[in-house]
């Protein structure tokens, strides 16, 4: 277990559950249900959703999926974004949307959705620059004061920004993508959330599923499936970036384990107020990122997967030009 913020106690490795309805092809809704049950039974108690995810089939997923379990689990949700009726998917986020009247009325929106009475732990999805964080913020603070939150995060955001949120009201945990092959967050961000007392939530610790070592082509996706249009996954960079995830390959049977659990090992190691929230959609893999947090990795260890899979060596860029923003994970 471990913490986020002051007030939020989680399981070790949580549960990232877009894609079981958004960007990654989705999922029949009964077999979503009965991983959701299963992470319950492993001991999983973070579930990450968001608004968008669908849009707002996810959180409708989500919430009906735990409510037999409301008082064991921390539902966290995201809200932020544009979302334009009548689209589906990455298409339906048109902009972000920081304003306090906007992020009161998608919070209730999202409450209705997760047929919750308090959502445990509310993200603002992305800052809008048009914006002051400290309103965004401080709409978020009133609705912990009003009982329909309980704790408040950010995603993808500065260290300067962290701190300027954190001036108005408690930050319980920051979310952004971290990984061997995404290391942004390294430096002054992870300082400030270890100074602050700010639980970090790495999303796509696994690489958007790249480090386990099943994807080799764009063919290995499904149709519509978004990571499809990012550049790390065209036919050559994939083809490139393979090698490395081999060497991954080869140290995880070195050490007993698979190369999706020693790449989440390695985040998880990186610090004990860090809590990443890989995808599952297939019980096996469920089951094997829980196990993951059993896995001790030594600091030489821990420094010779960063080095070998430093992500100079993968080639491709996270995002395309345009759309970097409407990522929805």
């Amino acid at each position: 277990m471990r913490k986020l913020g002051s007030d939020l106690t989680v399981s070790a490795v949580g549960l990232g559950c877009m894609g079981m309805s958004h960007a990654y092809g989705g999922q029949d809704e009964a077999d979503a249900i009965r991983t959701l049950h299963h992470a319950v039974d492993l001991g999983v108690t973070l579930f990450d959703t968001a608004e968008v995810y669908g849009p707002f089939e996810n959180e409708i997923l989500v919430g009906k999926a735990l409510k037999p379990y409301r008082g064991k689990v921390v539902i966290a949700t995201k809200v932020g974004f544009r979302i334009d009726a009548g689209k589906t998917g990455v298409a339906a986020m048109s902009g972000v949307d920081g304003r306090p009247e906007h992020v009161r009325a998608a919070t209730e929106a999202s409450l209705q959705r997760l047929g919750i009475e308090a959502i445990d732990l509310l993200y603002q999805h992305r800052l809008d620059p048009q914006v002051p964080v400290e309103e965004t913020v401080g709409a978020m603070a009133d609705l912990v004061a009003a009982g329909k939150v309980r704790a408040i995060g950010l995603s993808e955001t500065g260290a300067d920004m962290i701190r300027r949120a954190h001036a108005v009201h408690p930050i319980a945990a920051l979310q952004s993508e971290y990984s061997l092959w995404t290391r942004n967050p390294e430096g002054e961000i992870l300082d400030a959330c270890r100074e602050l007392g700010i639980g970090f939530v790495p999303f796509s610790p696994l690489g958007r599923g790249f480090l386990t070592g099943k994807l080799q082509k764009p063919e290995d996706f499904e149709a519509g499936d978004f990571r499809r249009t990012l550049p790390r996954f065209s036919p050559e960079n994939m083809a490139s970036n393979a090698a490395l995830v081999r060497l991954l390959e080869e140290m995880a049977a070195d050490k007993g384990v698979s190369a999706a659990q020693l790449a989440l090992a390695w985040v998880i190691n990186q610090g004990d107020f860090i809590v990443p929230i890989p995808g599952a959609r297939k019980i096996g893999h469920l089951e094997q990122n829980v196990a993951a947090a059993n896995i001790a990795l030594t600091p030489a260890e821990r420094e010779t997967l960063g080095i070998l899979l430093a992500p100079e060596k993968f080639a491709g860029t996270r995002y395309g030009a345009t759309g970097a923003w409407v990522s929805g994970r």
